[in-house]
């Protein structure tokens, strides 16, 4: 199933955001940051992408919900995508 690219923008901006996070770490880590710090901007990256990853998942849903005729995906499918980001 395609997602529209509209309604993706959030998806597209939280996943920036996270690029940008992860550049972050990368640095402070090259500079000797204190490991505390680094953990939590790698909790906070790893909970920016699993938001990513489940808006992704909503919006599939919805798309199926509001064209219940067009392309299906099955109760597996589905399953396994939600445990993906378990």
């Amino acid at each position: 199933m395609e997602l529209d690219l509209d309604e993706m923008q959030s998806v597209i901006r939280r996943l920036n955001r996270a690029r940008g996070q992860i550049g972050g770490i990368v640095k402070m880590i090259e500079e000797g940051r204190d490991c505390q710090d680094i953990v939590t901007q790698l909790a906070a990256v790893s909970k920016a992408l699993d938001r990513a990853g489940f808006a992704v998942i909503a919006t599939g849903l919805r798309a199926c919900i509001a064209n219940p005729d067009g392309e299906t995906m099955d109760v597996a499918q589905m399953e396994k995508l939600f445990l993906s980001l378990a």
